[in-house]
């Protein structure tokens, strides 16, 4: 079982490489869609990352998947320009997913 990167920035792609994890650079949507099928359906990957960037133009997708598949493991990981991730991102995946405020 391996790791794949969907990024949107050829930086964060040559560093996944160094470290021996294959990936590739998509930028829209509809790339996004069709690119993290293929990945989800492979039953090499085990971990899935991808860019925030990229996680924001399909959100409702990316929570679906991680909330109703158990493999592969989406993550979301910040780019070379640093972490837009809102303060409260994690409560509010957990909210969502067990209908718990907290």
């Amino acid at each position: 079982m391996k790791f794949y990167l969907i990024s949107d920035n050829v930086d964060t792609l040559m560093g996944m490489h160094l470290a021996g994890i294959d990936g590739v650079v998509v930028h829209e949507e509809e790339e996004v869609r069709k690119t993290l099928s293929e990945a989800m359906n492979r039953e090499d990957i085990a971990v899935i990352l991808m860019t925030e960037r990229l996680v924001s133009l399909c959100p409702e997708l990316i929570y679906d998947l991680k909330l109703n598949r158990k493999q592969p493991l989406i993550v979301e990981i910040p780019d070379r320009h640093g972490s837009g991730r809102a303060k409260d991102s994690i409560t509010r995946y957990v909210r969502e997913a067990i209908g718990v405020k907290i």
